[in-house]
Parts: C-alpha cells; sequence; structure tokens
C-alpha cells in the first residue's frame, strides 16, 4: 500500500505527497496536461519543442541547472502524447529550491527569439537522430499515419516533419506556454523526505499566488471505428525487414485495459510467451518478435512487430503471424498462463515504485487519470481467461488491423 496525501491550492493546482523518512533526498515533479495530443495541425512538435525551452532560464532565473546543481540537485523532463514531465531530485535539506524553481518557470519564463533559435535547432537535430538516421525509426510514424485518420495519435511526439520545428514563431510558442502552463493545468507531486504538512506550507508559498489560467478543454477529434484492413509496403535501407500488425485498442480508463497490457505479455514476453516459443524457435519465421500497447489516455493501439528471418518473404511472415494472433479469439489462454503474465505485471509494477523518482512519476500520472495507484494490481488479478477471448475477438480481428511491410532494400 503506497500510503498519498493529496491537496489542491485555492488556484487549482493538485498535489500528491508520499512521506519516506529513510530516504535522504525529496523528488518534486511536476506534470502538465499537455502532450503532443494538443499540437496544432501544421504546428505538430510543440508539446516536445516547449519542455526544451523551459530549461532556458526565466526572467528572474537565467541558468536553471546551475542553481539546482548548486545544492546538489539533478532534473530532466519528459514528453508522451497526453502529458509533459518535469522532475528535481535533491538533497532533502534544499527541497524548497525545487518548488521555488518550479513556480518559476511557470509564470515567468524568458521566451526570446534567441533561446527558441537555440532549442529550435536541438530539436531538429534530435528529429535527424531519432527519426531520419535510425534504422526503422520511422515506422511508428507511418502506421500511426495508417491507424488513425483523425485523433492527434496519428501525429509522433517529436512532430510530424522536421520544417513544422524550424517554422515555429516566437508568437505561437508563447500561446502555447500560456494555454497550458498553468496551475489549474497541473499535478505537483512530492516523495522522499518531507512531512505533508512542510510539502503544503512550500506549496502554498511558491504556487499559491499565481493565477489560474482558461484551459483549453474543446474535444479531440474523435477516432471512428476501423471497419477495413489496412496495409502499406515500404523499403529501407535496413537489416532485415520487420512486419507490423497494429490494432485499436481501447482508452487507458477503459475496464478491459489490462486485458490488452496482459495480451501483449501473454504475446511475446519471455522465451515461453507464445510468438517468441513458435514462430521464433519452433517455425524459426522470425529472428524476433514483440508485442507492446501504447499505454495512451485516449484509445490507443496493441502493436506487434516482428523481425523475419533471412529468406523469409513477407506474406508468410503475415499470414504466421496473423494465424497465432488469431487463436487467441478462439482458445482461451490457460489459467497458468494468464497468472504467468499478471505475476510478471505485479513484480515490475511494484517494482516501478520503489525509487522515489518513478514513484513520483507515477502517482503524479494516476492522480491525473482520476485513479487510484493502490487498486492497478487488483484490475490485472481480476482478469479472466474468457475475457481475454472476448477482448481478442472483439478487437485483434482483420477489419481492426493496419499491417506495414517494412521491406530492406535488396542488396545489388
Amino acid at each position: 500500500m503506497i500510503n498519498i496525501n493529496r491537496y489542491t491550492l485555492k488556484n487549482g493546482l493538485r498535489i500528491v505527497h508520499h512521506y519516506d523518512p529513510d530516504t535522504k533526498i525529496v523528488v518534486v515533479n511536476m506534470l502538465y496536461k499537455v502532450g503532443a495530443k494538443n499540437d496544432t495541425p501544421g504546428k505538430t512538435g510543440y508539446a516536445h519543442l516547449l519542455e526544451h525551452l523551459m530549461f532556458e532560464g526565466t526572467t528572474k532565473v537565467p541558468d536553471f541547472d546551475e542553481v539546482l546543481q548548486r545544492v546538489g540537485g539533478e532534473n530532466n523532463a519528459y514528453t508522451s502524447q497526453d502529458i509533459t514531465n518535469y522532475y528535481e531530485i535533491l538533497p532533502y535539506q534544499n527541497a524548497e529550491t525545487a518548488f521555488w524553481l518550479e513556480s518559476d518557470r511557470m509564470v515567468n519564463l524568458c521566451l526570446t527569439e534567441e533561446n527558441l533559435s537555440v532549442q529550435r535547432n536541438v530539436v531538429a537535430e534530435e528529429f535527424k537522430q531519432r527519426i531520419l538516421n535510425r534504422d526503422y525509426a520511422d515506422a511508428s510514424a507511418i502506421y500511426r499515419k495508417l491507424a488513425y485518420k483523425k485523433h492527434p495519435y496519428r501525429i509522433i511526439t517529436i512532430g510530424e516533419k522536421l520544417s513544422h520545428i524550424y517554422d515555429a514563431k516566437l508568437s505561437d510558442v508563447k500561446e502555447y506556454y500560456q494555454r497550458y502552463y498553468a496551475p489549474n493545468n497541473a499535478i505537483l507531486s512530492v516523495v522522499g523526505n518531507i512531512t505533508f504538512s512542510e510539502c503544503i506550507r512550500l506549496a502554498e508559498k511558491w504556487f499559491g499566488d499565481i493565477e489560474p489560467q482558461q484551459i483549453d478543454t474543446s474535444p479531440l477529434p474523435q477516432e471512428p471505428a476501423q471497419r477495413k484492413a489496412r496495409m502499406k509496403r515500404v523499403c529501407r535501407n535496413v537489416p532485415s525487414s520487420n512486419i507490423y500488425k497494429v490494432y485499436h485498442m481501447v482508452s487507458r480508463h477503459h475496464k478491459d485495459y489490462p486485458c490488452f497490457d496482459l495480451i501483449s505479455d501473454i504475446l511475446s514476453t519471455g522465451k515461453s510467451s507464445r510468438l517468441n516459443l513458435e514462430l521464433v524457435q519452433n517455425k524459426k519465421i522470425f529472428s524476433m518478435v514483440d508485442a507492446a500497447i501504447t499505454g495512451s489516455v485516449d484509445s490507443g493501439l496493441l502493436i506487434v512487430v516482428g523481425r523475419l528471418a533471412p529468406d523469409v518473404n513477407m506474406e508468410e511472415a503475415d499470414k504466421a503471424l496473423s494465424a497465432e494472433i488469431a487463436k487467441l479469439s478462439s482458445e482461451r489462454v490457460t489459467k497458468r498462463e494468464l497468472e504467468k503474465v499478471v505475476n510478471k505485471f505485479e513484480s515490475n509494477f511494484l517494482f516501478e515504485n520503489i525509487g522515489a523518482n518513478e514513484l513520483a512519476a507515477n502517482i503524479a500520472y494516476y492522480e491525473m487519470l482520476d485513479s487510484d495507484i493502490n487498486e492497478e494490481v487488483d484490475k490485472y488479478r481480476k482478469v479472466t481467461p474468457q475475457q481475454i477471448m472476448e477482448v481478442a475477438k472483439n478487437y485483434l480481428k482483420p477489419s481492426n488491423s493496419t499491417t506495414l511491410y517494412y521491406q530492406a532494400e535488396e542488396k545489388v
């Protein structure tokens, strides 16, 4: 049981806190409810670009990192489709520094043409390295656009095009910052050797006077149900061919979400998993297989990827992969098979919440979901073989699938 304390400031800032007197550190985690899904069509990558700009300093603190390092702290951040998350780890005696720095850049971020130019170039180089110059890196951008026709999840987090980053205007970035970076659009998570009363005192001191903003709550375009299989083939200069099978799944709040997570593990987690055992070890159709879910707040994707073994053609691999996936719809998984992946989930979940940094991020995320982190394992424990089969029947069917043939170019 993770003991969590909650408090909300008058300006709407939600606070979650976990006290751990046995550690010498405090983690201050600030989650903003804005991610790539909130980018404007034609102006993508802004959530990620703004994450970079948040480290450029403020009108009061020109060098964010230098101040934090002076008190023995470190920091980082990440952007997803749904959130942007910042955190500081520092000695418990200096916890107030993180409250001060986070509150300062919530309102005083130094957005200048010079800073924007620097970070545009940094993010552009990241785009080139991560998407343009790495084997298989553009696959997710391709299958997302195939699978999604309306929802902004169709665009990867770093942005749709390199030109969107280069063309980002200061006025647009400022508007994005003012629209989403506000106390009533954020969750402050504090974990470590700091009492709840001290946490609230510091939160009131540094965030209490910040004015709430009018947050854009316009509904996002909803993805219509997919009624027909989609397929695309691309050729790339890569060592081996890959095949991607993608299926629409439920949202993070849906009761069937744990089923999809467990299905991905049944298919590919461990050497004894179905795809590894049958298609890698026995039939040797693939040299590698993997399955995962996107884990997004809105309706996400179940993605199965296989790297073809030498001299295996795409159609043969596709047929074998589809047949194994289809078995989930016609044959119940065994209780032992299900218990194995549930136990694996539980051990991973508990391990992930041991460290203060990971726990701070996780309790902030579950707070955003309005979900109790302590109930998560029970949700997985309640999944039955029958439920797995029903979910597979409803979702893991050809009409709900998107297939990408990522073909290696023939060597001359």
